[in-house]
């Protein structure tokens, strides 16, 4: 007897640490994903993320450890399906990912910050059930491609989109295919071109999205404007995710 007390006892050590075990390396890697956000300057950062990653742990744990909840019941006689656990928290993470997507003007941004919290949860959920060595790979691509993927990203060649405004007094306003020769002379495609009255009838103005592959003629284009007397206000609003 004294022999099987001393075995429960050791028993009972061993899965202890294997909780502490899974928590704290949820906690780490949270950690890890979110400092790469925090130093990015994104709404959801370091905390945010070491608590989704953590909770994520624990709450898969409840079915990983079912028999520690049910203590004296035979285990086949209750049966908990792990995987309705793991849905349960994507489905509760798409709320907070949600959350953390806005818009900015005319621009949409927050996306990648949402993914982030979303593939949080699921290494979470790996290291809930001690699949480590999956969620540390997953971790470690996770975090090249917030990071290293930026530095590629800036690197490629891409077409980059704004939503541009000009507006002009109602007795000099300038022709459309002027305002679209103006535009392909800085090196700009023209789309989803649409024309506005102001309420009061004297200004008349024109909005649409402008596309180049070199985000520094922004900056040309808006000197550009900023000379011409009879564009009496402009906005270029870039897109983004």
């Amino acid at each position: 007897m004294v022999f099987d007390v001393q075995q429960l006892k050791e028993l009972v050590a061993t899965d202890q640490i294997q909780i502490a075990i899974h928590l704290v390396s949820a906690l780490v890697v949270g950690s890890i994903i979110g400092g790469e956000r925090t130093f990015h300057g994104r709404p959801a950062g370091f905390r945010t993320h070491t608590l989704v990653c953590l909770a994520s742990s624990l709450l898969m744990m409840i079915t990983y450890y079912q028999w520690k909840w049910l203590p004296g019941v035979p285990m086949d006689t209750v049966r908990t399906d792990p995987t309705r656990m793991a849905q349960g928290i994507m489905t509760g993470i798409g709320f907070l990912g949600a959350g953390v997507i806005y818009k900015e003007g005319r621009s949409v941004r927050g996306l990648t910050t949402s993914a982030s919290i979303w593939i949080t949860a699921a290494i979470g959920i790996l290291l809930g059930v001690g699949f480590y060595f999956p969620a540390i790979v997953a971790t470690a691509l996770t975090v090249g491609v917030l990071s290293v993927f930026r530095w590629i990203e800036a690197k490629m060649p891409a077409n980059f989109y704004a939503h541009h405004t000009l507006c002009f007094e109602r007795n000099k306003v300038m022709g459309e295919e002027e305002v679209r020769s103006l535009l392909r002379q800085h090196g700009f495609t023209v789309a989803n071109m649409s024309y506005r009255i102001s309420d009061d009838g004297r200004f008349f103005e024109y909005k649409m999205v402008i596309g180049t592959i070199d985000q520094n003629k922004i900056s040309r284009l808006a000197d550009s404007l900023r000379n011409l007397d009879t564009v009496r206000t402009f906005r270029i609003s870039p897109t983004g995710d």
